[in-house]
């Protein structure tokens, strides 16, 4: 199972820095952006785009450490990809998660990033005074935080990676920003079920339900380690079982033995 999921956020400032965020939903509506009719302030401040980046790098691991999420670390294509879409709406002030004909999980295919999760959060901010780099980092990072669906994406447990990037239209001075989030396909998690019983035995993961035949293994990978309910039989009903719940680690095995009616279930 992949996963891709996206959040926009909109941050809008004429006077007074204030920003306007997107995120990444199954709706993807696109915004042509119109030049502001404030306009930009002869001693306009500009942020240092890279320095940004950083920001809000930093302050979103923060952020996950608060909250008991591990650390993600910056991708080389991830970084491109959020990179690469932020230039892009800048250049055509377009903005929305498929402003380039794309969704985000293609855009990050494109640079390489073999998925098992892909999650993105875009937004835009605009100042007719401008922004300090301190200012433009923290406020895309304090909108996303706030917003409940970026927040949720910002504190997803089972994303390694991220990338972010952030770009200025010289057309309108909007500054646009992509933060990218992806568990790449080789740390998808791997697990084994194999029933050494005598009776055929059923079991879910997720909304899925399997049967598994006496004698029989079977493999499962997946990217987020979603939690299996095994039921062992009780006595000669067959209806009447025992429910075993586990939360599978990659590599896991787990092994269901027994016999007339008597069954146990270990973890290898």
């Amino acid at each position: 199972m992949f996963t891709s999921r996206s959040a926009a956020l909109l941050l809008l400032v004429c006077f007074v820095p204030t920003p306007a965020f997107a995120q990444h939903t199954d709706a993807h509506n696109v915004e042509v952006i119109t030049p502001p009719r404030v306009k930009p302030a002869e001693d306009e401040k500009k942020p240092q785009l890279d320095q940004a980046v950083k920001i809000i790098i930093e302050k979103t691991n923060a952020f996950r450490k608060e909250e008991g999420r591990p650390a993600v670390k910056p991708d080389p294509k991830l970084s491109k990809a959020a990179a690469a879409f932020a230039r892009y709406m800048a250049e055509q002030d377009r903005y929305g998660h498929t402003a380039d004909g794309r969704q985000p999980a293609d855009r990050a295919k494109a640079q390489g990033y073999d998925f098992c999760i892909v999650l993105e959060n875009i937004a835009y901010q605009y100042s007719s005074a401008g922004f300090s780099t301190e200012d433009l980092g923290n406020g895309f990072f304090q909108a996303w935080k706030k917003s409940p669906g970026h927040r949720r994406n910002m504190l997803d447990s089972d994303v390694t990676d991220t990338g972010v990037g952030v770009a200025r239209s010289e057309k309108t001075g909007y500054y646009y920003a992509v933060q990218m989030f992806g568990r790449p396909k080789s740390k998808s998690i791997q697990f084994q079920i194999a029933n050494e019983s005598d009776t055929t035995i059923r079991y879910s993961i997720g909304d899925q339900t399997f049967t598994l035949e006496p004698r029989y293994t079977r493999t499962h990978m997946q990217c987020r380690p979603d939690e299996v309910t095994i039921r062992l039989p009780q006595g000669s009903d067959e209806e009447k079982t025992k429910e075993q719940k586990v939360k599978p680690d990659n590599k896991d095995r787990f092994i269901i033995t027994g016999s007339d009616g008597t069954y146990e279930m270990k973890r290898e």
